[in-house]
């Protein structure tokens, strides 16, 4: 079917041409144009000539190839090319000491492919058979404390009226919604009825549903996302043992898992549809090194059904997979990885043309950073990160974006990079596709749920890299990966974690004086609320924020609960100067005939709508 030196050969030759063509492009640029701090338009990239440049250079490499053994001056020209353009790069303004340290780092890599080449043969998996039953119940126990921590942590955030409405409340409304109805519908989304699905294509949802159906109470999800990310440590342990892991070697893998600091960390803004990602990433890594189609295609459809943008992780990974086997000469894998990319691309292009058309739109706006200016398609994105590496690798290693990739690149002690593999490097896109690249200071902060699915392709190249590796270094470098974790975890996660049982026990009795007060409103009745009070009360089918909702929805609502430990929400009823809003709204509400109705000193207010 194919050879693997003609592959590697290719993959090296396309290298090289890349590199050449968008050297020459950024040469080429007038010097005002070079600087990395703006967006360059891809126009003054040369698009066409690149892509010229690309075939022509390719095509003549591999003509004299045939005749002069090339390999040596190829791969010694992709280090001397990347060394010029990053040289250039960095005489540009501004100067940034990360972005050298990056620049140094892979052209490391490179020196080191220059000479060793590429390890084009692929281990044969031979799983683990040695008894494991005492690594077993500790990964278990550790799994249990893990859940509890997790469960404990999201309960007391509920019971402590500590979730605002975005992103929670929209989410509790939403169960509510699809509990009576079957449909995700919320008002608090968008000030209005609609459907969630319009925002995000999340149907994953509803396999939580049942389960909430059966306890219908907003802390009910948070247990599940708890149960949901713990769960991974069940394909991770299998993946173990698949790449000949011992037990307790095994449970060293699964502790860095739930001591990472950004995977505890991504709940604490309660539940999100991400949370699924990394079980069910490990799971299609698992499929795919068992060669089960089912379990890879039922994996793969999972991770879709996540979110519009979890077709990425698919994407990355059939591109993996498809690399792999061509190297590999693997025709099995080469049909798998082309069907996943085919379907992944297709659901991705229907479910943001439905975005589009009848929803909200793709969150663009996110990568503003790497679009000139007035553009808002993700085409130029791509068109930006191909024509100009350099600006790529700027925005990735931003000031304020050294500290994420300090609390999630050290506690792996750069085991995901151990490997001469280099195809294995893909699986890297997602850490810097979706956490590094763009602008969005949510997507690097470890404490919201957007490392999860590059958090799961991280901790497969862990896995795999450990199985290749032998000796004293198997357990030395995951249990010094584990104190890290364990280190980081007790510094930045546990603090944060214990602040909610502690104010839950601190403030019991005040908590419970405000849930009986909020168990008076109706549940038929529509509300307007402030942002920490609509969990509590999403049990309806209208309710409102009160920091967001229109004066229309407003003094539509039956009843009005203002939360007067946050005031600072009422700013759009302020009228300037230091007034916060809370004056004008009492006023606004009695001049349309709202009348008290209860009252918690100092903390709830509620207004009832006269007949």
């Amino acid at each position: 079917m194919f050879q693997t030196s003609r592959i590697s050969d290719l993959i090296r030759r396309l290298l090289f041409s890349y590199l050449a063509a968008v050297t020459l492009s950024y040469l080429l640029l007038p010097q005002e144009e070079r600087g990395l701090a703006h967006v360059t338009d891809p126009a003054l990239l040369a698009p066409v000539r690149v892509l010229l440049t690309v075939l022509l250079l390719t095509a003549a490499l591999s003509l004299l190839g045939r005749f002069v053994l090339t390999q040596r001056i190829e791969r010694w020209g992709i280090v001397a090319l990347f060394a010029l353009l990053s040289g250039t790069a960095l005489c540009a303004k501004p100067f940034s000491p990360s972005f050298l340290a990056a620049c140094v780092l892979i052209e490391a890599i490179l020196v080191l492919y220059a000479l060793l080449g590429w390890n084009g043969s692929e281990r044969t998996l031979t799983p683990s058979d040695r008894p494991a039953k005492g690594a077993a119940w500790l990964t278990a126990i550790l799994a249990l404390c893990f859940f509890g921590l997790i469960g404990l942590w999201g309960t007391c955030r509920v019971l402590t009226f500590s979730t605002p409405t975005y992103d929670f409340g929209i989410f509790a409304q939403m169960f509510h919604s699809m509990k009576t109805s079957g449909l995700p519908m919320t008002t608090l989304e968008r000030d209005g009825l609609l459907s969630h699905f319009r925002v995000h294509v999340s149907p994953i949802y509803y396999l939580m549903l049942p389960f909430y159906a059966l306890f219908p109470h907003p802390a009910t999800l948070q247990v599940l996302q708890a149960a949901v990310i713990t769960s991974a440590v069940i394909p991770l342990w299998m993946l173990g043992r698949r790449h000949g892991l011992t037990g307790w070697q095994r449970s060293l893998l699964c502790a860095i898992l739930l001591l990472y600091p950004a995977f505890a960390g991504g709940t604490s803004y309660d539940l999100h549809e991400n949370c699924f990602l990394a079980p069910l990433i490990l799971w299609l890594f698992l499929g795919i090194d068992r060669r089960s189609a089912l379990l890879t295609a039922l994996s793969a459809l999972l991770i879709l059904g996540v979110k519009e943008d979890a077709a990425v992780y698919v994407a990355v990974i059939a591109l993996w997979l498809t690399v792999r086997a061509l190297l590999h000469a693997d025709r099995r894998d080469l049909v798998t990885g082309l069907c996943l990319l085919a379907a992944a691309l297709l659901w991705f292009f229907l479910v943001t043309d439905y975005l589009a058309e009848i929803g909200d739109g793709v969150m663009t706006d996110r990568y503003r950073n790497l679009m000139p200016r007035g553009e808002s398609s993700l085409w130029y994105v791509v068109l930006s990160v191909l024509l100009h590496p350099m600006k790529a690798i700027f925005e990735c290693v931003d000031p304020e974006k050294l500290r994420f990739i300090a609390l999630t690149v050290l506690p792996l002690l750069g085991l995901p990079l151990m490997t001469r593999r280099f195809e294995r490097y893909l699986l890297l896109i997602p850490y810097l596709l979706v956490n590094l690249m763009p602008d969005y200071v949510y997507q690097h902060d470890i404490f919201f749920q957007y490392t999860f699915g590059s958090f799961a392709c991280l901790l497969y190249l862990v896995t795999v890299n450990l199985g290749d590796m032998k000796g004293i270094r198997r357990v030395a470098l995951p249990l010094a990966a584990v104190m890290t974790c364990a280190a980081l975890f007790s510094t930045h996660v546990l603090p944060r974690a214990a602040d909610y049982p502690t104010g839950y026990l601190r403030n019991r009795d005040t908590n419970r004086q405000i849930c009986q007060l909020l168990d008076t409103v109706p549940e038929d009745a529509s509300v307007t609320a402030g942002t920490f009070l609509t969990t509590y009360l999403s049990d309806r089918d209208v309710i409102y924020d009160l920091g967001y909702a229109s004066r229309e929805h407003l003094l539509a609502s039956d009843y009005v609960v203002i939360d007067l430990a946050h005031e600072e929400e009422l700013r759009q009823y302020a009228t300037g100067g230091k007034e916060n809003g809370y004056p004008n709204l009492i006023r606004l509400l009695h001049r349309e005939g709202y009348k008290l109705y209860g009252s918690l000193e100092n903390r709830i207010i509620i207004f009832q709508k006269s007949p």
